[in-house]
């Protein structure tokens, strides 16, 4: 879904929109903020209207809050400490990860202007305000045809990978709990919003009177078709692979003197891309399935302190791995690298970038091959992340 919206939006900034939407404003921006709004409006009006949650005045009166906002931030890096090590892990590489992507999502268009620019500046370097803006309008359409090419590769890796790579986790199928199973929760875990509830796993073939949901078109036309999945090609070592694909795309900026090319760079960097929105997810939903597993007794705890904590309900990570305190500290690794990669792409910019309208101007190049260093650095510290049968010994 969020790759059909990419091909959307990437659609909307190619396509000349004051021309055909002229009423939503006079400039390609404007049209594009209506555009933005009307979608998140629909978007999110059927998510209120249609999304039931669950009533927390059933959870009795909530503890008082102390301390403010201070109090709010020491909680929250008390709960980093307490995470799970595998998604400690996870967010640490989403730390890294995301000071590569960010330079690239904000500024590639940019970067393929100035390759287009480029002879035009060097031919007649003393170009009317009037014209420079003429030029940079037809360098930024192109720029965003780009993405649009960008979108498609991103969209069809979204759809053939999961084919190809070997599954990981898989929760046994969920057992009635009877007096001598007891199903186990943290103390400060909700009943209802459980690590394996949130990510709501259903077997595919099971007669259990708990579970009555068939499998859908999608899962039987899969269960149809040959497998091609690759047992050595795991999810940990694709996403490994994708750092450095990135990272070697940027690199590749030294080379790269059309927009052509430019182009179908950008299009490659489609396919690491759509790993980078996939994998870590998918780690994370693995682990906190396994624990809850433990915590069923539905699966054997390994034979450590932590493992066995887990087995008697006694959860050492004191809560931290509720599937929303998990989530939202992924996000926080994900949105606190924007702040330093828009740090040091402004200290690069302001050393290389040249006035507008000058030809050689690089700077922004620059800017991506950063954000591949630090794509290297998740590469090394996604190879900490432990496989599926290290798992077990390190839970």
């Amino acid at each position: 879904m969020s790759g059909f919206g990419n091909i959307l939006g990437y659609l909307s900034g190619y396509v000349n929109l004051p021309k055909y939407l002229g009423f939503f404003g006079n400039t390609q921006f404007k049209v594009l903020c209506v555009i933005a709004v009307l979608a998140m409006t629909i978007t999110v009006g059927i998510s209120c209207m249609t999304i039931q949650e669950r009533d927390p005045r059933l959870e009795g009166t909530p503890p008082p809050q102390k301390g403010g906002v201070l109090s709010f931030f020491v909680e929250l890096y008390r709960s980093m400490k307490r995470l799970p090590p595998q998604v400690r892990k996870v967010c640490a590489v989403q730390f890294f990860a995301w000071i590569g992507w960010f330079p690239f999502l904000f500024y590639i268009t940019t970067y393929i202007g100035e390759i287009y620019v480029e002879p035009y500046f060097t031919e007649n370097p003393h170009m009317s305000p009037k014209e420079i803006d003429a030029t940079w309008e037809r360098a930024t359409r192109i720029g965003t045809f780009a993405l649009l090419i960008f979108a498609f590769t991103n969209l069809a890796a979204a759809v053939v990978l999961p084919l190809l790579i070997a599954p990981g986790f898989e929760p046994p199928s969920p057992q009635p709990h009877t007096p001598l199973t007891p199903r186990a929760f943290t103390p400060t875990t909700p009943r209802s919003m459980t690590g394996s509830d949130y990510f709501a796993y259903t077997p595919q073939h099971s007669t259990s009177k708990l579970n009555l949901v068939e499998p859908n078109r999608w899962e039987r036309i899969k269960n149809r078709m040959p497998s091609v999945q690759m047992s050595a090609f795991t999810l940990r070592r694709a996403w490994i692979l994708s750092h450095l694909l990135f990272a070697g795309a940027t690199f590749l900026t030294f080379f790269v003197h059309d927009t052509t090319t430019a182009t179908v760079l950008v299009a490659f960097i489609g396919i690491p891309w759509a790993l980078s929105n996939w994998a870590p997810f998918a780690l994370i939903a693995a682990e906190i399935s396994k624990r809850e597993a433990i915590r069923r007794n539905e699966m054997p705890a390994p034979a450590t302190a932590e493992g066995q904590a887990l087995a008697n309900g006694d959860d050492p990570a004191q809560g931290a791995d509720q599937a929303g305190v998990i989530l939202g500290i992924h996000n926080v690794a994900i949105a606190a690298p924007q702040v330093i990669a828009t740090l040091v792409s402004s200290a690069i910019f302001k050393l290389l970038q040249k006035p507008r309208g000058t030809p050689g101007d690089d700077s922004v190049a620059w800017v991506l091959r950063f954000g591949g260093l630090a794509a290297l650095v998740a590469a090394y510290l996604t190879t900490r992340i432990a496989e599926e049968g290290e798992e077990e010994e390190q839970l």
